[in-house]
């Protein structure tokens, strides 16, 4: 059976707002009490499923807040389920969960379970195109500042999840059980005035494990800034990060080229180019192609900003008997990969 992962704060509690209703679709609460007032409540089959090739997430999610409705039910032995797990790649309309219980028990929170895997599985399959296109360099997630910051833990997991070696905010980097991962901004090489400044500032109060990963586009020539703060920091410098704005032409594959090779020149090839701004799959494509000396990538609004990739719970069985609305086969779906859930185990989760 599937347990929770050995992370650090690997889930939270599902939110009042989630178990009491308040999030879903109105028509699943007014069907609640349609049946109630019927005394209706049978013994149903639910399969939920994505159209589309995909990197499955959320589900470990959407698995805290089933485990919390249906626990009780599950210790009386009235109800099962069988999840797939964050980081499958599924194909289309797998089964990815198959829940049997009353329906009244779980019905009203349909809403919350498909959106929670539609929203981090398209972030998920977003950030596994970013990481397929710049292999074998890798890539972070810096998505942070596109979405509501209720959802940024969700991203940056969501991103991990993809193949993103790290991400930018603590929380969704402490979901996956990693340090965050950044450099600094420009507002505080702005501040300071000067690029080397603001790089000995980092240096003197920083955590001997923060990697010195230095911002070069503020003020000056790229490539001359690198060599700047090459030399003054030396042996401690880990890396440099190019985000030339638009305005400026953004970051190029010649841009990196020309900075690898005045840093080698210098006596600084263990120095590190990291490049952010805008990059997508093609974009990413377009460096590799061109040789571009990236040892890493920071995407941002690509992954941020990918579709929700849709779910659909459907009913497969009422009563032991096969249903199934117009267009889906009745009864049960062959489902060899769904593994059935340690409901104890995951109600467990508190954090």
């Amino acid at each position: 059976m599937t347990s929770p992962k050995p992370v650090n704060g690997v889930r939270r509690r599902p939110s009042r707002d989630i178990l009491s209703g308040e999030s879903a679709d109105v028509y699943f609460s007014r069907a609640e009490e349609i049946l109630s007032k019927e005394n209706i409540d049978p013994v149903v089959v639910m399969e939920v499923f994505a159209r589309r090739e995909a990197v499955l997430c959320g589900i470990d999610e959407a698995k805290v807040l089933i485990a919390h409705v249906l626990g009780d039910a599950a210790a009386r032995g009235e109800a099962t389920i069988e999840t797939l797990a964050d980081g499958d790649l599924i194909a289309p309309k797998e089964v990815v969960m198959r829940i049997r219980a009353r329906y009244r028990a779980f019905g009203l929170y349909e809403t919350a379970l498909l959106g929670m895997m539609a929203q981090s599985t398209g972030w998920a399959t977003a950030a596994r195109e970013c990481v397929e296109a710049a292999a074998p360099e890798p890539v972070i997630s810096f998505g942070a500042r596109h979405v509501h910051p209720d959802v940024t833990d969700n991203l940056d997991y969501a991103a991990i999840v993809g193949g993103c070696v790290g991400a930018s905010t603590p929380l969704g980097a402490r979901l996956a059980g990693l340090a965050p991962t950044g450099t600094m901004p420009h507002s505080l090489v702005l501040i300071f005035g000067d690029t080397v400044r603001a790089a000995e500032a980092f240096d003197r109060h920083m955590p001997t494990e923060v990697p010195r990963i230095v911002l070069v586009d503020t003020f000056r020539d790229e490539a001359e800034e690198s060599l700047r703060v090459a030399k003054a920091l030396g042996d401690k410098l880990y890396g440099i990060r190019l985000d030339t704005p638009s305005e400026r032409g953004r970051v190029t594959p010649e841009l990196v080229a020309e900075c690898r090779a005045r840093l080698d020149q210098a006596g600084f090839g263990h120095v590190k180019i990291i490049v952010s701004g805008g990059f997508t799959p093609e974009r990413i494509r377009v460096f590799k192609e061109h040789g571009a000396p990236v040892d890493s990538y920071a995407v941002g609004s690509y992954i941020a900003g990918a579709r929700p990739i849709d779910f659909t719970g459907d009913l497969k069985e009422i009563d032991d008997k096969p249903i199934a609305k117009r267009g889906r086969i009745p009864g049960v779906t062959a489902s060899p990969r769904l593994v059935p859930l340690d409901i104890a185990a995951w109600r467990a989760v508190e954090s």
